[in-house]
């Protein structure tokens, strides 16, 4: 299990030895205390951002901690680097320097594969999309799959759910892009319109072009049917 260092985002003191503000503490039974305080003032600070830097220096260094700040949006603790021994570091960053080619060539490698793969993925999630709605202009259903599909969004196309291409996650992701693209949501938004009260306001008109969307479009070189 890792020791927990706090970057702080309020102006906190040591409780042993009142220095600070503090930009990194430890809580002791809810206490804060200064890294000095903690015994754990000898370590150096490794921010986040190099994967085989990390892993090396934390394997070299007999003692570690690792830093996390609090991310009110998201309401969760977030990861920011390592406190890590300074001769673990050394040794980690000549390591790293040793074998910087040969990374190089392996992430080239994998961003290479992962971009045929993301390409692949992209036009499948089209293809769905034309399939459940086979009325949506071809271009509208290759920008939705590409904008729910980005790598690393967070959005439904790179949920486990959109993986599997299924039904409901795909729909989620065309009502998604119909919401922002073919009505005023972001303008009410913008207003101070609550997110569902802006919803339930758009609603009818979202499913009126989803339906339309779910017809076959006519043959061409033949009359709409009235």
């Amino acid at each position: 299990m890792s020791l927990v260092v706090f970057e702080s985002l309020k102006p906190i003191h040591c409780a042993e030895c009142r220095q600070g503000p503090l930009r990194h503490l430890v809580r002791e039974v809810g206490v804060p205390r200064c890294l000095d305080c903690a015994d754990l003032g000898h370590l150096v600070y490794l921010p986040r951002g190099d994967a085989a830097l990390t892993r090396r220096a934390r394997e070299a260094s007999s003692l570690s901690a690792v830093v996390v700040r609090f991310n009110k949006r998201r309401r969760r603790y977030e990861r920011q680097g390592l406190l890590v021994e300074d001769p673990a570091l050394a040794l980690a960053e000549r390591a790293c320097l040793a074998d910087a080619e040969a990374r190089a060539r392996r992430r080239e490698r994998d961003r290479l594969r992962r971009a045929v793969e993301d390409t692949r993925f992209t036009a499948a999630f089209a293809a769905e999309i034309v399939r459940l709605f086979p009325g949506c202009p071809a271009d509208r259903a290759v920008a939705m799959a590409t904008h729910a599909s980005l790598r690393g969004s967070g959005r439904v196309g790179r949920t486990a759910a959109g993986r599997a291409l299924t039904e409901q996650a795909v729909s989620v992701a065309v009502r998604a892009a119909v919401r922002h693209t073919d009505t005023e949501y972001d303008a009410l938004l913008m207003a101070g319109v609550p997110r569902f009260a802006a919803r339930a306001r758009l609603a009818p008109r979202i499913d009126a072009i989803l339906d339309a969307w779910r017809r076959l479009p006519p043959a061409p070189g033949t009359e709409p049917r009235a």
